[in-house]
């Protein structure tokens, strides 16, 4: 953690902290009551107002959650309001839902040395304004491809949260409350810390350099450290995939050794295992860019795009053209016609629909086949 981060000489003096936090549409919900309810309790447990919030918007308008609640800010940004850490709350469909307005007045806000925050995918708003070049940050790991290719000056991380400095980002669920616990506690001292977790029933506040998804090499590190350096060594040549000879050699066994222990831990070969790799990092791209399906293909080791088509439909299901085009199409969300749903669409139907129309989230279809086994093996070289 960087030490300048959000110092406690930030909140001295008698005034509350003031927090500000900037709906952007299709937010999730669960991300802003987690970051807002350590403040309700740091007060609450306090006795005195420790702490401030106002729910802002772009035009001072409702602004609806990814799960169609409707939530009435206090104002919008044109308010005449000071703050003293302004966090954007992003959620679905986050490369489509703000607007120059909302990058414009984060502009404006840092400039006037105001700290700024972001949860789950908002850190992809503060990116657009360049608001994040040159720091390290975090965001949901399902937005995490599209922050790296759009944004390379931004050094993206997999943790939990990132505090850099005058930034502090975050993933999305329950870690808010991990990030601003972790900013009360600079601020106020761990008793307070610990007196709210007691609260909320929370056992301990994770780190902020805690990763959010645990890498498979992490796993297989103390048990099995051969595979665990194999597996890095594909996860870091994605665009240039390595031989299964080359890899092999790299950690001192033989392809006949390599393929043994994949097989044996991982219940695949390794070259399916590499293939399943480059392929999840392919929908990854179709889903949060706007690269083309030559450049993706590309981007994945493949050497033509029909090849990869090829792959990509056996393993997902849909050619990767089907994938873009669902992607991008607007026209499932318009009311059902198979009569299963009334002639008004319920609030969750809705949410679902957003949900599978946009291109940022649902990098990872739960219902999808895994790879199997026994299927006809494919040149790791694409």
């Amino acid at each position: 953690m960087n030490e300048n981060t959000v110092s406690p000489a930030n909140a001295a003096g008698p005034q509350p902290y003031r927090v500000g936090f900037l709906l952007i549409d299709n937010f999730t919900l669960v991300a802003l009551a987690s970051a807002i309810e350590p403040l309700r309790m740091a007060n609450q447990l306090t006795g005195s107002e420790l702490y401030t919030w106002q729910l802002l918007s772009r035009d001072g308008d409702t602004v609806k959650a990814s799960d169609g609640i409707a939530i009435a800010p206090d104002g919008s940004i044109a308010d005449k309001k000071t703050f003293d850490i302004v966090i954007v709350v992003g959620g679905v469909d986050i490369t489509r839902s703000f607007t120059n307005k909302e990058v414009h007045w984060l502009q404006n806000q840092a400039q006037r040395k105001v700290l700024l925050g972001a949860v789950c995918t908002g850190a992809y708003v503060l990116a657009s304004g360049g608001l994040l070049d040159g720091y390290n940050c975090s965001a949901h790991w399902e937005c995490l491809a599209a922050l790296q290719e759009r944004f390379p000056r931004v050094n993206c991380t997999n943790h939990l949260y990132t505090l850099d400095r005058d930034r502090m980002t975050c993933t999305g669920g329950s870690v808010p409350m991990d990030m601003i616990l972790s900013m009360i506690g600079r601020q106020h001292g761990k008793a307070l810390t610990n007196a709210i977790c007691d609260m909320f029933v929370c056992d301990r506040v994770r780190p902020d350099n805690e990763q959010q998804r645990t890498p498979l090499r992490r796993l297989l590190t103390t048990a099995q450290p051969k595979l665990a350096e194999v597996t890095e060594l594909m996860e870091a040549n994605i665009e240039e995939p390595i031989e299964l000879e080359e890899l092999a050699s790299y950690v001192g066994i033989s392809r006949r050794q390599l393929e043994r222990l994949f097989l044996k831990h991982l219940n695949c070969t390794p070259s399916r295992y590499y293939l399943k790799l480059r392929l999840d990092r392919a929908r990854q791209l179709l889903k949060q860019t706007t690269c083309s399906i030559i450049e993706v293909a590309s981007m994945c080791g493949f050497v033509s795009a029909p090849h990869f088509s090829r792959c990509y439909r056996k393993y997902i299901g849909i050619s990767p053209k089907e994938e873009r085009a669902a992607l991008w199409s607007i026209k499932q969300l318009d009311e059902p016609n198979d009569g299963s749903v009334a002639e008004l669409p319920t609030s969750s139907f809705k949410a679902l629909r957003v949900a599978q129309a946009e291109p940022t989230y649902g990098a990872v279809n739960f219902l999808a086949a895994p790879l199997r086994v026994g299927t006809p093996k494919v040149a790791v070289t694409g």
